[in-house]
């Protein structure tokens, strides 16, 4: 069971038209999306690169819905400010990346967003009990990140679980994120697991019958399941 009944559904732009990015927010928040998730990557920590700031910049008066930045950028603290200005509502930075990781989110914090921390499939979640006082958002990664279309690790589901449960012995509230390969097979396992909030990319920007029917479909799943 989920830890809330409203689960959030969070469009990753990285998988939308870029041709067309401010349309595609629009689009996003038209068909009931809460988040629009906003994937930063530098090249170095992950191999791709993707989006800056001025594209936050750029789409944010297309949409009121809430900006997810997930920086996968080594030091993220040079450029989170530059995000927050440009729009960002929250901004999640990699436990990997962040040398002095409670000072970062802490300063995400201070700049007036909320503060998330994002864990790789392979990274433990011990690391948040000496950070859970500051994060508004924890962030699984259920693929390895740094390219769209990849498929779900079912390895990661007892994860979501033990970080569900560290979340409820908070002193405030957290959401809990899953981000990599959710569709309407996976979205039931990462929101029974704990999950609050699911991004979802080609699952939503690649639907066949469009962002709108997309987005049901996960909700639909998440609904229906057993």
């Amino acid at each position: 069971m989920s830890l809330c009944p409203n689960v959030v559904i969070a469009p990753s732009i990285l998988s939308a038209d870029f041709g067309r990015l401010a349309a595609e927010a629009a689009e996003a928040e038209s068909a009931g999306a809460e988040y629009l998730h906003v994937d930063v990557m530098d090249g170095q920590f992950v191999p791709n690169i993707t989006m800056g700031p001025a594209i936050v910049k750029a789409i944010r008066p297309a949409s009121r819905a809430f900006f997810d930045v997930h920086l996968m950028v080594l030091t993220p603290e040079r450029i989170a400010d530059e995000f927050v200005k440009a729009g960002a509502d929250g901004v999640t930075v990699q436990v990997e990346a962040c040398v002095h990781l409670q000072r970062t989110l802490r300063h995400i914090k201070d700049l007036g967003a909320a503060a998330g921390v994002a864990l790789n499939p392979a990274t433990p979640p011990d690391f948040l009990e000496y950070v859970l006082d500051v994060v508004d958002l924890v962030l699984v990664m259920t693929v390895n990140p740094g390219f769209g279309g990849q498929s779900f690790l079912p390895l990661t589901v007892p994860k979501i679980e033990r970080i569900r449960e560290m979340i409820l012995r908070a002193d405030h509230p957290i959401r809990l994120e899953v981000d990599g390969g959710i569709t309407a097979e996976t979205a039931p396992l990462a929101t029974e697991a704990g999950a609050t909030a699911l991004v979802a990319g080609t699952s939503v920007y690649g639907y066949r019958g469009g962002v709108a029917a997309g987005i049901e479909a996960l909700r639909q799943a998440i609904r229906t399941a057993p």
